[in-house]
């Protein structure tokens, strides 16, 4: 199996690195924990994230961020998200914050940095760019994403300016900006 720039041996890591934080957080917090799938298939700049729809859940981490540094995900990127898993389990939907104390205090006594973000070179990172196309409004020109393009063509959205309020209106020059 490919995944990306990182080797079998690396994807390895990850994996024996969730099950072993997972094993950390269950006995700092006193609850049983099952095992969770960890997905090597993120894109884009973000390191690491924690889903869940109803009864599933599971991981998913950036292989290309990893390969940037290993050592610094393996031991700050995998424990916030697993960390994101065992605060959900131990307080499910209720109203605890996603980097609140409950997390940032697991985050300390698991000895990893309890920091919603993080900062790095991402320039090696293969990232999709999309195209923004003119728009404007009463007020001022506006740039917009070609997925809010589409939607606006579509009929399915509208946006409003949030200084004046009015509606975005695509200029004559309707070419991607």
């Amino acid at each position: 199996m490919s995944f990306g720039p990182l080797s079998d041996v690396q994807a390895q890591e990850i994996q024996a690195r969730v099950r072993h934080d997972i094993e950390r957080a269950q006995r700092l917090l006193e609850i049983p924990l099952g095992p969770i799938e960890a997905r090597l298939d993120l894109s884009g700049t973000t390191a690491g994230m924690y889903c869940y729809k109803g009864h599933c859940q599971w991981l998913r981490f950036n292989p290309w961020v990893f390969a940037t540094d290993m050592a610094l995900h393996l031991r700050d990127t995998v424990p916030h998200e697993v960390a994101h898993y065992a605060i959900h389990q131990q307080f499910g939907r209720r109203k605890v914050k996603p980097h609140g104390p409950e997390w940032q205090s697991l985050m300390v006594a698991m000895g990893a940095n309890p920091s919603a973000t993080y900062t790095a070179d991402l320039s090696a990172v293969p990232v999709r760019r999309q195209r923004r196309h003119a728009y404007h409004c009463l007020c001022r020109d506006h740039s917009v994403s070609s997925t809010r393009h589409n939607r606006i063509r579509a009929g399915r959205a509208s946006y409003r300016c949030c200084y004046c309020g009015e509606a975005l209106v695509a200029s004559s020059n309707d070419s991607a900006v």
